[in-house]
């Protein structure tokens, strides 16, 4: 039997305005009102988890607490082989300088995962984008519904293409001969780790409102 849900109006935790557009976009067949956290002024949570699932369910609790709305949080990053999985959970934050304290942006990422890469030759450079989306219908949810995507790819020598956000113009998509940031919004969303973890999580929410 399907619960009874009030689901017009959903929070996304997160303050990353890309991931913001690309979820709003893939949610709105579903006739919601998809608001970021910003709008309701919720700061940023300390991401204390050791794993992608923890570090979801972290911000999804916390959006639903301040805002008393359903959330959605994701988060996804970047797993390389040739570095042992790194960047992982610190994607988007691998190219801190506690030294520095510089801001982090998707430019320095890039940077610096390259120059950790430049001695990995072609052949050897495999990575997977991988997504966990969990939603919270408030933010005492003893059974927060998790999805997860998963997309692999390479990692280029040289950017590539102006769409996109994060690690996407060195993300070398081999079956549409570009990367992540060469493709149009619409083939991101049908291949992408995220647009697969939405898709599943779409069809739960779907079941849950009956």
């Amino acid at each position: 039997m399907a619960i009874e849900l009030a689901l017009n109006k959903l929070v996304l935790a997160t303050g990353n305005q890309g991931k913001v557009k690309e979820l709003s976009s893939m949610l709105a067949d579903l006739g919601m009102d998809v608001l970021a956290q910003s709008e309701f002024n919720v700061s940023e949570v300390a991401e204390t988890g050791s794993t992608f699932v923890e570090n979801a369910i972290i911000k999804a609790r916390h959006a639903a607490k301040i805002t008393g709305l359903p959330a959605i949080a994701d988060d996804s990053g970047l797993a390389v082989n040739a570095l042992g999985g790194a960047p992982g959970v610190y994607s988007a934050r691998y190219s801190y300088d506690p030294t520095t304290d510089k801001e982090v942006t998707d430019q320095s990422n890039i940077v610096k995962l390259l120059t950790e890469m430049a001695d990995v030759p072609a052949g050897k450079r495999q990575a997977r984008f991988l997504c966990v989306l969990v939603f919270m219908r408030h933010s005492d949810d003893p059974t927060p519904i998790i999805c997860q995507g998963e997309w692999a790819g390479e990692i280029t020598t040289v950017q590539h293409g102006e769409n996109g956000f994060g690690y996407d113009p060195v993300f070398w998509v081999a079956e549409k001969n570009c990367s992540s940031a060469q493709l149009t919004k619409e083939q991101k969303n049908a291949l992408s780790h995220r647009g697969q973890a939405l898709q599943q999580l779409v069809v739960q929410l779907k079941n849950l409102l009956g």
